[in-house]
Formats: C-alpha cells, sequence, structure tokens
C-alpha cells in the first residue's frame, strides 16, 4: 500500500454551518459574537435552534466582554497532529458572560497557568479564510 505524506502545514479547518454563521462572521471582523436567549438572557455556545434553558426559540448574537478566568486546563506532552507542535495547553475558560469556553493559552509556558488567571478573549488569524477565538494572558 503506498501511503502519500503530507509536507505541507494546513491548518485544521471547520465545516461553516448555517447556524454558526453569525459566530464566524464577528471573528472575521475581529468581534467575537456568541449566542443569546432573547427571552431568559442565557448565553449559549455552541449556537442552537432552541435555547437549552427556556426552550425559546428567540435568539440573538451580541458581543462578548472578551474577559475570564482559568477554570482549568490540560497540558499535552504529545500532539496528535504536526499542526499542533506539543507541549501545548488547552484550557477551559469561564468568560465574564458567565459560560465556559474551551481554547489555548497564547505565549504562556503551560506551567506557569493556574487556576483562576485572567485571561483575554483575541481572535487569532490561522489563514485568509480561517480565523478562530483564542485566549492570552490578561491584564491583572
Amino acid at each position: 500500500m503506498n501511503k502519500e505524506i503530507r509536507t505541507e502545514q494546513i491548518p485544521p479547518t471547520p465545516i461553516r454551518y448555517q447556524d454558526y454563521e453569525q459566530y464566524w462572521q464577528g471573528l472575521e471582523a475581529g468581534k467575537p459574537v456568541l449566542q443569546k436567549c432573547g427571552d431568559c438572557g442565557a448565553w449559549c455556545h455552541v449556537p442552537q435552534p432552541i435555547c437549552p434553558k427556556c426552550l425559546s426559540l428567540n435568539k440573538k448574537w451580541e458581543a462578548i466582554s472578551g474577559k475570564g478566568t482559568v477554570y482549568s486546563w490540560v497540558v499535552y506532552h504529545q500532539s496528535p497532529d504536526p499542526e499542533f507542535p506539543a507541549p501545548y495547553a488547552v484550557i477551559l475558560v469561564e468568560l465574564e458572560e458567565g459560560m465556559r469556553f474551551v481554547g489555548n493559552l497564547i505565549d504562556v509556558h503551560p506551567d506557569d497557568i493556574k487556576v483562576g488567571m485572567t485571561v483575554e478573549v483575541f481572535v487569532e488569524e490561522l489563514s485568509e479564510e480561517f480565523k478562530r477565538l483564542n485566549f492570552k494572558k490578561g491584564k491583572s
């Protein structure tokens, strides 16, 4: 069996489902938005057609504060993909809005991550077609 070996770096690219489109448009504009229920005010991520709290269909998109704290994290010492050289940290952030969001903490060594550490959202551009929400160390 002849297997081709990938030599160029290709960032993993998500599928852009219709329910997520405003999220991607917000990232493209550099202004992250998340889904919020228009009736009970509950924030929701990942986007859903129905509010998980009150079952309302009245959803809207709002900008987030961009501030949060590290709730938990894990350090990967072996990478499943060469696009993500190890070691790297994946963090669980509790945003000021009350929901938790998973991402990477950029420019902070994994040994320096602490529960309760202040972080800020930023939009990372991986290619012309793809931007993603990530985190950097916040101002204390």
